[in-house]
């Protein structure tokens, strides 16, 4: 392993752990989450994710910021520590249901939905702590 690629590992290592959703997960599943979460460098404009396409995984926003665009409503800014992709990773068709586009230049992590559900079912705290998010992006929803 290179200097870089170290320093990036134990950088995104540090990173996840400090991230709302895994925080308090054990050691084996941050390990875990550390292997199978892919670094996606972001460009302003690129979308990330479609409504309508299937859900391949959830993401995790480090730096930089995206929008999340719903037919009819008003974009939503994410930035660090945040995610999106989360519901067509929990219901069973699997389909996004906003696009996603990077509103500035960034850092994503993207986690394989089959991985995350096992992720889900090996650290309940996991599932807890996105149950938070997704009450709160409801709430926002309503008038």
């Amino acid at each position: 392993m290179t200097d870089d690629a170290f320093t990036e590992s134990a950088t995104s290592a540090t990173w996840l752990a400090s991230v709302s959703i895994f925080e308090g997960i054990s050691e084996e599943a941050l390990q875990h989450l550390e292997a199978i979460a892919t670094p996606v460098d972001t460009i302003p404009g690129q979308v990330l994710t479609q409504a309508g396409a299937p859900g391949a995984g959830l993401f995790v926003v480090q730096e930089g910021s995206v929008v999340v665009e719903r037919p009819g409503q008003d974009g939503v800014e994410l930035g660090p520590g945040q995610c999106f992709g989360e519901l067509a990773l929990l219901t069973d068709p699997g389909i996004r249901s906003a696009r996603v586009r990077a509103k500035t230049a960034g850092r994503c992590w993207a986690i394989p939905r089959s991985d995350f559900v096992d992720l889900l079912h090996r650290e309940p705290s996991v599932a807890v702590a996105l149950l938070a998010v997704l009450a709160q992006r409801l709430a926002d929803t309503l008038p």
